[in-house]
């Protein structure tokens, strides 16, 4: 190989070694790092850090946890409470890795803030004003994985004398029926367009309980959806006075609450309330009346019966007045 060849191959790889230094050496200067951008390396070892206290979060062993815990952390009072729910809603199962951010300083902080890159309705900030410590790492985990209705996860490590600790650890409703509150919100202004009223105001009410994942945590559109819910609540109590009657049936139930509930494992399905004059002792006639009410739900309330798997009523006798428990009968929603 000739002299000028062989110069020319070690001046490509002596810019190749500089240049993989720098790269490495980026993702240790000042910054806020997302996701991949963060050193691997590092990555790698917060991951285990995640896995570590997952374990001890699902188990729901707070003394565990607390090893993870910054000393100030430790002493609220309402941690082993937070440790308690969260291995409730973990149902023994796993996490996903929504985002994760790791961020350094010159000096100690007096807040954090995390801007996701997603765009439009989606976008998202997390705003953490706790935060004193030079270098801070946040990890966003939804639980349990792959389910209809999830919870987030907020952990917040920062870098202390003695290692990096929690200093803050939250949970939220992130997604119902498999959606984000953004994604209710637009499906709320679909069933709008269709004058699906009562869908419009349950879509929106999944959405006003996913609004805040994390104490920290606050949506872009979160002031449109409230102005939009506000706006929807107010034509449907326009349009229909509640209790109603359905003469459409020669029992005319009377028609007094709709809401959502939610079915483990399946998903959050609308729930009608009725006063029927049938006795609560005669299933049998209760059913064939539920029959009949099925057939006729869609024209009294438009939409409430498509695109779900199921529609939930429960029958009463008499109205809830408030102060002593009131019989009723959930008609069977299974065939």
């Amino acid at each position: 190989m000739s002299k000028s060849k062989f110069s020319l191959l070690q001046s490509v790889y002596f810019l190749l070694i500089i240049f993989t230094f720098q790269s490495c050496a980026d993702t240790d200067k000042p910054g806020t790092y997302k996701n991949s951008a963060i050193k691997s390396s590092k990555r790698e070892d917060f991951h285990k850090l995640n896995d570590q206290l997952f374990e001890a979060l699902k188990a729901n062993q707070p003394e565990v946890a607390k090893n993870f815990m910054s000393k100030d952390l430790m002493d609220d009072n309402s941690v082993n409470r937070t440790v308690e729910l969260i291995s409730l809603r973990t149902k023994g199962g796993k996490y996903s890795l929504l985002d994760e951010y790791y961020s350094k300083d010159e000096k100690e902080l007096s807040g954090l803030t995390f801007n996701a890159d997603a765009t439009g309705e989606d976008a998202y900030t997390i705003d953490y004003r706790q935060a004193d410590t030079k270098e801070n790492y946040a990890a966003l985990m939804v639980v349990p994985k792959n389910a209809q209705e999830q919870w987030l996860i907020t952990a917040i490590y920062g870098k202390y004398n003695y290692g990096w600790k929690l200093n803050k650890l939250d949970l939220g409703a992130y997604k119902i029926n498999g959606k984000t509150a953004p994604e209710q919100f637009k499906l709320a202004k679909e069933k709008y367009k269709k004058s699906y009223w009562i869908d419009a105001v349950n879509a929106m009410s999944s959405a006003e309980q996913c609004f805040r994942p994390s104490t920290s945590w606050k949506y872009a559109s979160e002031n449109a959806m409230n102005k939009f819910y506000f706006k929807v609540v107010q034509e449907v109590n326009g349009k229909y006075t509640f209790p109603f009657t359905i003469n459409q049936l020669q029992t005319k139930p009377k028609i007094f609450r709709i809401f959502t509930q939610v079915i483990p494992d399946e998903g959050t399905f609308p729930m009608i309330y009725y006063v029927s004059s049938i006795s609560l002792k005669d299933t049998l006639a209760l059913k064939k009346e539920n029959e009949q009410l099925k057939k006729v739900i869609g024209k009294v309330l438009p939409g409430i019966d498509q695109d779900k798997k199921y529609v939930l009523y429960s029958a009463f006798n008499g109205f809830p007045d408030g102060r002593k428990v009131t019989q009723h009968y959930d008609l069977p929603y299974k065939k």
